[in-house]
């Protein structure tokens, strides 16, 4: 009987998967065609737009290596929020725990000398830890004040963006407007210049691109996340709590803690995506006068994967991917690039809304149940006042026939009392006739 339950569920399991998969392809596709109709009412022609869209990625193996190194950050930041999301917790502060990891990433990678091993180990190590205590802060305010997570890290979003502007003008370079590199010891570079030329053809022009460990961090992460999920009582636990935070404290699970638990993986997740940034591409500091949007492309990233942490991967790659190729556009046909955000847009739109028509229906399927429960909660009065009436009607009658009772015990009793009295004043005659009747023999 068991077999069967799990063999019908894990049935079921699949099939929704598929239909979210056919889903997103079919969201896919839309965006591409609602992003063919703005080229052609701009007056571009979409399939040569198109072309130089895939040309712009897949045409030489540098290009891969680009698109690779476009996806690694947002890949990570998707990974940040997806976990979130399967938490229950809406992490919109992947951007400002992205900048946390990337500040901390500099100051150790720029002014705290290492040996090279050592170094960029160090560096991410400590620029998760500031990730995780930057996320944890928005879990602690959530779970001890009650003020949603959207808030604080929107807030905290900002208190990133201007401390990193902070730092970099702290460090600036002359006549620039980014810091000084970090050392040579802390980069993450996979090959030197001289080892790449040892490489075959292929090879050689793929890591042309700046291809660095941080994709592999990103797998390895990805592949954690995905066992912490699944396979451990803490990811049992965080799921519990996100599907139903008051269900879950009956079982025994400190709800709080998991939420503050939850945003500091989060967290340390998205920094490690902009420390190994900074280790591995920009190497400096920027001085930005907006957000780069890796967190708010980790949103996206996240929603078109399912919040499936091996989802995010691909997703993240496709993001990425369409982000490089929108400057080859643009120098092929003089398109500009946010042609790629509406496309990106499209998608995310169709992808929401198979979520927007499942709140909806549980919307409609909540105010039925709340209809059934008021008509039942009338029944059930109409009952109580008629058992009710019930009662009443029966003491009444109860109370009238004690009453009559009474009534009838105290004429009975008067009765007795009279035929006594008659008793005894038939006695006292028969005496007194006796005494005259004795006096007078």
């Amino acid at each position: 009987m068991t077999e069967n339950t799990n063999q019908v569920q894990a049935k079921r399991n699949t099939a929704r998967g598929n239909s979210k998969l056919l889903f997103t392809i079919i969201s896919i596709l839309l965006g591409f065609l609602v992003g063919a109709i703005v080229l052609l009412i701009s007056g571009y022609d979409p399939i040569e737009g198109y072309q130089a869209l895939f040309q712009g990625i897949f045409k030489t193996p540098r290009n891969v290596g680009w698109a690779i190194v476009t996806s690694t950050p947002i890949i990570l930041t998707g990974l940040g929020v997806c976990f979130a999301f399967q938490t229950g917790l809406f992490n919109m502060g992947a951007e400002g725990q992205f900048i946390i990891g990337t500040i901390v990433g500099f100051l150790v990678g720029y002014k705290l000398p290492l040996p090279p091993i050592i170094h960029p180990i160090v560096a991410i190590l400590l620029a998760m830890l500031a990730g995780a205590l930057y996320g944890a802060l928005a879990g602690f305010i959530k779970a001890r004040f009650g003020i949603h997570e959207v808030i604080s890290t929107i807030m905290l979003n900002w208190v990133a963006f201007y401390f990193q502007n902070f730092v970099g003008y702290a460090n600036q370079q002359p006549n620039s407007m980014a810091s000084f590199d970090v050392l040579d010891s802390a980069k993450i570079t996979m090959f030197d210049k001289a080892t790449i030329k040892t490489f075959g053809p292929f090879f050689k022009k793929f890591f042309k691109a700046p291809i660095h460990y941080g994709t592999l961090l990103a797998i390895i992460a990805v592949i954690i996340v995905w066992y912490i999920l699944n396979k451990t009582v803490l990811g049992y636990e965080l799921k519990a709590v996100g599907l139903n935070r008051e269900a879950s404290e009956y079982g025994g699970i400190n709800s709080g803690k998991k939420i503050v638990q939850s945003m500091a993986i989060s967290g340390a997740i998205c920094a490690l995506a902009g420390v190994t940034q900074i280790l591995g591409f920009t190497y400096a500091l920027s001085i930005i006068s907006a957000m780069d949007n890796y967190g708010f492309d980790g949103l996206a990233v996240s929603l078109l994967a399912g919040n499936n942490p091996i989802g995010v991967i691909f997703s993240g790659l496709f993001f990425g991917s369409l982000k490089y190729a929108g400057s080859n556009i643009q120098r092929v046909m003089g398109v500009p690039t946010e042609i790629i955000n509406i496309i990106i847009g499209t998608i995310i739109l169709f992808t929401a809304v198979p979520l927007v028509f499942r709140i909806i229906r549980a919307k409609h399927k909540n105010r039925k149940e709340a209809k059934n429960l008021a008509k039942e909660e009338k029944l059930i009065s109409q009952e109580s006042e008629k058992s009710t009436a019930g009662v009443k009607e029966k003491e009444t009658i109860l109370k009238d026939h004690n009453e009559k009772e009474n009534e009838l015990i105290k004429k009975e009793t008067k009765l007795e009392s009279n035929s006594s009295k008659n008793v005894i004043n038939e006695t006292d005659e028969e005496i007194i006739v006796r005494t005259v009747e004795s006096e007078e023999e």
